[in-house]
């Protein structure tokens, strides 16, 4: 396997200290006496004792045994996961490469590196990236003309200063980078509790190391404004490596760790939903849902984004509706609205004197009769104008009938 190896020899020498041991030290400790390898030893990795669980925040269901993803190891419900949908597609003969990728890190973490000239890759493979600073180690997600269209979706341009991509990953580059992986877990419970000491109001979501063990990124949320100086001088003193603060929103923070939602389904957030629209309160009220906080709520503890995904469509079907605050006067009396169904365009009203008589009539009757009433014209009763109503069973039936006869004929 031809590998480009661009990376400068200072930093292919650099070794960490303290609890974060270099690749060889960790191969002592870690590996056993017998070192078992596999059929291909320049492709595979010796074993470690990672749980299948650590990498699941890079979209592999356990740890790499190769420079390559497999499908074995690949992981479907990775943080927003994209897929190459171009890749059946022959590219024309005299057409210009596309030198970007698109490489995914921790959780929903993705970037655009450029590639240098003569290297290809492919979707799975695990390269050497550049990082501020020296190296970091990322899986690719995206490759070809397929990665065009992502970053003009992200607003990133080609021509921008994209950072680059070295080589594919070296043997020693994944093991490195599987023992720091499986050290993230247990420096963020110990920094968390360093933050307490410290007494800081902010809550520490995630920790992220770099590939080659020089920087951790520490991902929290606070509601206000945090002096967080005393305690990256704790951290870098505890950990060894070069510390970064990042704070995050509370909807990045559920995009990051994921969870399973009300519906059943994995967060939007967390699958394919990039762009956090703000939601309002009357985007419940226009589809006629309760306006329970407890219900309307998601995880982040937010109103819902999915309030906003038919928000659209009922805005539409509304137009024509008319104010529901507006009282249909008839010589019987005045007649108060309810309810409605939106899609069905019927709407629910009662008189004053029998508020649980519910009578329901379509959307055309209220709208005629509020435009007699501005001509001072009042209807007999309310009671003309009632729409019979069916069951869904009996809807239900009537389709199946037509389904039958059509067949039949």
């Amino acid at each position: 396997m031809e590998i480009n190896d661009n990376i400068p020899a200072e930093e292919e020498k650099k070794t960490t200290s303290g609890k974060y041991p270099s690749s060889n030290e960790h191969l002592s400790e870690s590996i056993k006496e017998d070192e078992d390898f596999n059929d291909i030893p320049e492709l595979k990795i010796r074993n470690h004792d990672v749980s299948f669980s650590t990498f699941l925040s890079r979209g592999c269901c356990q740890a790499p045994q190769n420079v390559k993803i497999n499908t074995d190891e690949s992981c479907s419900c990775g943080k927003l996961h994209s897929s190459n949908w171009m890749n059946a597609l022959k590219e024309p003969a005299l057409y210009q490469k596309c030198d970007c990728v698109e490489i995914r890190f921790k959780n929903s973490r993705k970037e655009f590196f450029r590639l240098p000239e003569g290297m290809e890759v492919g979707e799975g493979d695990i390269v050497a990236v550049e990082g501020l600073p020296g190296h970091d180690i990322g899986i690719v997600e995206l490759a070809g003309e397929i990665v065009r269209i992502q970053m003009k979706k992200k607003g990133v341009s080609p021509n921008d200063n994209l950072k680059k991509v070295f080589r594919r990953a070296k043997i020693s580059d994944v093991e490195k980078w599987v023992s720091t992986v499986n050290l993230e877990d247990s420096t963020r419970v110990e920094a968390r509790k360093i933050a307490i000491d410290e007494k800081l109001a902010m809550k520490l979501n995630d920790v992220e190391f770099q590939g080659d063990a020089s920087k951790a990124i520490f991902y929290y949320t606070a509601d206000e404004r945090v002096d967080f100086r005393n305690l990256i001088k704790v951290l870098a003193d505890k950990f060894k490596v070069r510390i970064e603060m990042r704070q995050i929103g509370i909807r990045q923070e559920a995009s990051r760790l994921g969870g399973i939602a009300a519906c059943g389904r994995e967060l939007c957030c967390a699958t394919w939903l990039t762009n956090f629209r703000s939601v309002t309160t009357n985007a419940a009220r226009v589809q006629q849902i309760s306006l329970n906080p407890q219900k309307l709520a998601g995880q982040c503890g937010k109103l819902k984004c999915c309030l906003n995904y038919e928000y659209d469509v009922y805005v539409d079907e509304m137009k024509d509706f008319p104010n529901t605050s507006t009282p249909l006067k008839t010589k019987k009396g005045n007649a108060f609205h309810r309810k409605t169904d939106v899609f069905k365009r019927i709407m629910w009203y009662s008189y004053q004197d029998t508020p649980y008589e519910l009578m329901a009539i379509s959307v055309d009757s209220a709208n005629k009769i509020i435009a007699m009433n501005k001509k001072n014209q009042t209807p007999e009763q309310l009671d003309d104008y009632i729409v019979e109503m069916q069951s869904s069973g009996a809807v239900a039936n009537q389709e199946q009938e037509k389904t039958d006869w059509t067949l039949y004929e």
